[in-house]
This record gives C-alpha cells, sequence and structure tokens, in this order.
C-alpha cells in the first residue's frame, strides 16, 4: 500500500488479548495475527475500538504495536489507531506509533467535549500535517458523539489531507454521498465499518470493510469481499447473512453490562473458544462475559461450524 494506491479489503479490527493479571498477552496476540494473516485478509487495523486503543495504558500500546508489526512483517499493512479526546493527545499517540513499522495512522475526531466542524477540519489537518504516513478518517459518532459531515470528508479528501474514511456511522445517505463524490480522487478509500452490510458497500462502490466480526471469521468476510468484486452477488448475499447471524453474539449480555463490553466481550470469548486466544478479558471498567453468556455464545458457533482452529 502507497500514499496513490486505494486501501481495499478485508481488514480486521483486531482485539488486545489479555493476561489475567492484564498484560498483553503477547502469544495469544501473535497467533491473532497469523490466523487473520492465513486467513487472506488485506490489512489489520490494531488499536481501534475493537482493539480497546484509547483504554490501554501507553505500555499496553507499545506491547500491542511492537507484537503485530514483528508478527506482520511486512506482509501486510498495518494500521495504528491514534485516537483520543484531544489533537495534541493525537499527535503523541501518533508519534509513539511511527516508531513501529506502520503503514498509515487512523484517528477519529477528538471526543468528550463537544466539537464542531471547524475544529474536526482543524484536527484532521493538523494530525496530517505532522507525518508523512496515509491518514484515515474514523466516524464513529456513537462514541466520539460527532459525526463528521459527508461535504467535509470529501473535501479533505481533495486536498489530500486523509487518504481515506472508516465509516462506522450507520448514515447511508452521507456514506453514499461520500463515495459518489470522491470516486475520481486518486488513491481516496471509503471503508464500510458495518459487519452488516459489507456487501452491499462494495455494491456501492466502497472499496472494502473494517468490521469487527472478523476477529472471529475473517474467512468469511474474505469470502464475501471476493465474491461482490466479482459480481457474485448471490455468494456475496448468502455469505453476507451467515454473518449477520453470527454478528447476533454481540447481544448476549446486553442488558447485564454496557453494549461495549458485551460486544468486545463476545468477540474475546468466542475467540477464546475457538482458540485463537487464551483469555477473554477486556481492559477496565469493561467487564467480560459470565459462564451462562458464554456458553450462549458457544452455541452460535456450534451453529455456523465455527470450531477450534487447532482441531
Amino acid at each position: 500500500m502507497t500514499a496513490r494506491e486505494p486501501l481495499r479489503g478485508v481488514i480486521p479490527p483486531i482485539i488486545t488479548p489479555l493476561t489475567p493479571s492484564g498484560d498483553v498477552d503477547v502469544v495469544s496476540l501473535e497467533r491473532l495475527v497469523n490466523f487473520e494473516v492465513d486467513a487472506g485478509v488485506h490489512a489489520i487495523f490494531v488499536l481501534g475500538t475493537g482493539g480497546e486503543g484509547p483504554y490501554l495504558t501507553e505500555d499496553q500500546q507499545r506491547t500491542t504495536l511492537e507484537t503485530v508489526t514483528t508478527t506482520v512483517a511486512k506482509r501486510i499493512p498495518v494500521l495504528a489507531g491514534v485516537s483520543d479526546i484531544g489533537t495534541r493527545r493525537v499527535l503523541h499517540n501518533a508519534a509513539i506509533a511511527q516508531e513501529y513499522p506502520i503503514d498509515a495512522l487512523v484517528s477519529t475526531s477528538a471526543f468528550y467535549g463537544s466539537v464542531g466542524r471547524n475544529e474536526i477540519d482543524y484536527h484532521f489537518r493538523t494530525i496530517a500535517a505532522s507525518s508523512d504516513l496515509p491518514l484515515y478518517a474514523y466516524d464513529i459518532p456513537v462514541f466520539t458523539g460527532v459525526k463528521i459531515p459527508a461535504e467535509l470528508t470529501v473535501q479533505l479528501a481533495k486536498d489530500g489531507v486523509i487518504a481515506g474514511v472508516k465509516d462506522t456511522s450507520g448514515e447511508e445517505d452521507g456514506f453514499r454521498y461520500i463515495i459518489e463524490h470522491t470516486r475520481d480522487i486518486e488513491g481516496f478509500s471509503v471503508i464500510t465499518g458495518s459487519d452488516i452490510t459489507g456487501d452491499a458497500a462494495i455494491f456501492q462502490g466502497a472499496h472494502g470493510m473494517i468490521v469487527g466480526v472478523a476477529n472471529i471469521d475473517p474467512h468469511g468476510f474474505v469470502e464475501v469481499y471476493d465474491a461482490a468484486v466479482k459480481g457474485d452477488w448471490e455468494t456475496a448475499r448468502r455469505v453476507q447473512e451467515r454473518l449477520h447471524a453470527l454478528r447476533l453474539i454481540t447481544k448476549i449480555a446486553g442488558g447485564r453490562i454496557g453494549g461495549f463490553s458485551a460486544t468486545l466481550g463476545s468477540f474475546k470469548a468466542a475467540q477464546v473458544l475457538r482458540g485463537i486466544i487464551d483469555h477473554d478479558g477486556l481492559q477496565p471498567p469493561l467487564l467480560p462475559l459470565d459462564d451462562a453468556e458464554r456458553a450462549q455464545v458457544k452455541a452460535v458457533l456450534d451453529s455456523q461450524g465455527l470450531g477450534r482452529i487447532d482441531a
């Protein structure tokens, strides 16, 4: 991947496995990375939402970056999440990330305090000016509290500030607007963040998908993507519907714990059950699934024929 080549394909936002004591589980992380690469994914996104990036300490982030980049060994691009509550903190995170052989930076808008269009514009232009690496905007208003305006995304693309956008906003009008108005911008990538509509996004003209459920079944998403780019929409739809059923594990613990814990907890529980990682603990204050919920996750995996990877 270069700044002039669109980022394409399936890019799992990999989780960060932790030991019972809360350290990064390096052995599990190496196993996860190799599992994803062997499945045929096209890049890896580390320290994103699924990786609990903003929750991790600097030491944990460094261990994660070192482990992932060493294990990937330039086989595929590595995108590093550097999101934080303010621009200077993002610049600090970006400086750390660039101590390792990463290929691109990914950042949300600033969050916690309310920001508007001008602050978002300043934020991304400042980050881009600080680095020669491609910068991808990450639009996830459910966590940042603000939607990156579609027209601003297009302007940042035209000005060469951002190399692409991961759109997890769920706003279909804006997503389509971005696709239509960046189609002729060389090297610009529109990436969906939806586990549910990956096939439809590729049909509309998106370049790829950054999808959390690819932590569990990357082969399925690669199959969706490959079928979609070939125009085999029947296969893409059929596999996407199966993956939608798999995604229902994220609802199992809803109500007992918060939605973020329920989602990441289900991903990690599924990975333990599949033998990908060894422990399903989360970074505090996030809470894992309980034994009854883990049993429900196993039932879903069994129904889809997703057994242990070492079986």
